[in-house]
């Protein structure tokens, strides 16, 4: 038992190793992966239907690239002249956001003798601003001015949906090779704890990219109804973000109350600031009440402080190849931590010193499965 484990840490690590030495390459294959796997359902059920495999591939292929390309034509130009009249807002924004804040917040100060207070602040804003808005310049220009990072846009519009479409063909086949390659006496085990590691990450996935979307559209329509000065591009963010628990509203939060009160507060329009706020807390509340409960729920296990710390440290080690990896290995540890506390709970070890507790073999539920097909 001791040499299996240290076998399979041992292959974790070399595994986590080459991943990191590997992944400014990988974002394709492992993206191409991560389609398929997400597409295999509807696959299944195109056979059922009398369509075969190769067939039902082509097919889902094809129509999810004609969906991403109009989705494309839609949402690209819009944020590029949302970006682009930021940018060219911003100066004045600044100004505007200074005068603001030595107009209502500069007497409260000069009151409690804080005008060195004031003076600083100003500046943090206007350096802030600056250093913000160069920054952006430079991650545009870096975006289409390296030819790296052209060769993996590239890379990743073409290779990708090659990619998807051989694993989505062979994805049962490979599914019951590595089946039949598990010792026979483990295979209830690993097959229940295949399909709740399953269950898990299309459960969040699934559900939380149909968040995204949802929170996303309404911040969006919400914020350009209000006639809030990027609306949309905030909206955007906010929806997009939002697959990390907490940070997307709370950035979209940040950003629309900013920009409507320099907008709003100089002809003193408490209204329009009001339903800034206003679209903010009924989309935390659709999410919070509705949205999430129904469209991910509570049975897919991932604690939103776990999913967060995942994200963020295999962003961090792998770039945006970690953010892809980050939730089904989160998953699959959290399944495998409960599958650990479960047993070690029936375990002599447990019940050491209390052997009338000590669930007998012969009484303990059975660990049977199937290879994991999913609908």
């Amino acid at each position: 038992m001791r040499g299996r484990t240290l076998i399979g840490l041992g292959a974790a690590l070399v595994l986590l190793i080459l991943l990191y030495l590997l992944r400014d390459v990988l974002l394709p294959f492992v993206a191409g992966i991560a389609l398929a796997y997400l597409l295999d359902p509807l696959a299944d059920r195109l056979e059922r239907l009398g369509l075969g495999r190769l067939a039902a591939s082509l097919l889902i292929l094809a129509l999810f690239v004609v969906v991403l390309v109009i989705t494309l034509l839609i949402v690209v130009p819009l944020a590029a002249n949302q970006i682009a009249a930021l940018i060219a807002t911003l100066p004045g924004t600044v100004s505007r956001l200074q005068g603001i804040l030595a107009e209502r917040v500069g007497p409260l100060l000069q009151r409690i003798g804080g005008t060195d207070v004031l003076s600083e602040l100003q500046s943090s804003v206007g350096t802030l601003a600056t250093q913000g808005g160069a920054w952006l310049l430079a991650f545009l220009k870096s975006l289409w001015s390296g030819s790296q990072a052209l060769i993996s846009i590239a890379s990743l519009l073409v290779v990708t949906p090659v990619v998807a479409f051989y694993i989505l063909v062979d994805w049962d086949r490979m599914i019951a090779k590595l089946d039949s390659w598990v010792p026979p006496r483990h295979r209830p085990v690993v097959r229940r704890l295949g399909r709740e590691i399953d269950g898990a990450i299309t459960g969040f996935v699934r559900g939380q990219t149909l968040v995204c979307l949802i929170l996303g559209t309404f911040y969006a329509v919400g914020l350009w109804l209000v006639g809030l000065n990027f609306g949309v591009l905030i909206g955007l963010i906010a929806g997009f973000l939002t697959f990390i628990p907490y940070v997307g509203t709370l950035t979209g939060f940040l950003l629309s109350v900013g920009v409507a009160l320099v907008q709003f507060w100089p002809n003193s329009d408490w209204l329009h600031i009001g339903l800034t706020v206003g679209v903010f807390l009924v989309g935390q509340f659709l999410e919070g009440n509705i949205i999430s409960p129904k469209l991910v729920g509570d049975s897919v296990g991932l604690h939103p402080v776990w999913l967060m710390f995942a994200l963020l440290a295999f962003g961090s080690l792998f770039g945006f190849v970690g953010l892809l990896l980050a939730v089904p290995i989160a998953a699959s540890i959290g399944v495998i931590v409960r599958f650990a506390i479960e047993r070690y709970l029936q375990s002599r070890l447990y019940h050491a010193d209390e052997p009338s507790l000590l669930p007998h073999r012969d009484s303990m539920p059975p660990l049977t499965g199937s290879v994991p097909r999913r609908d």
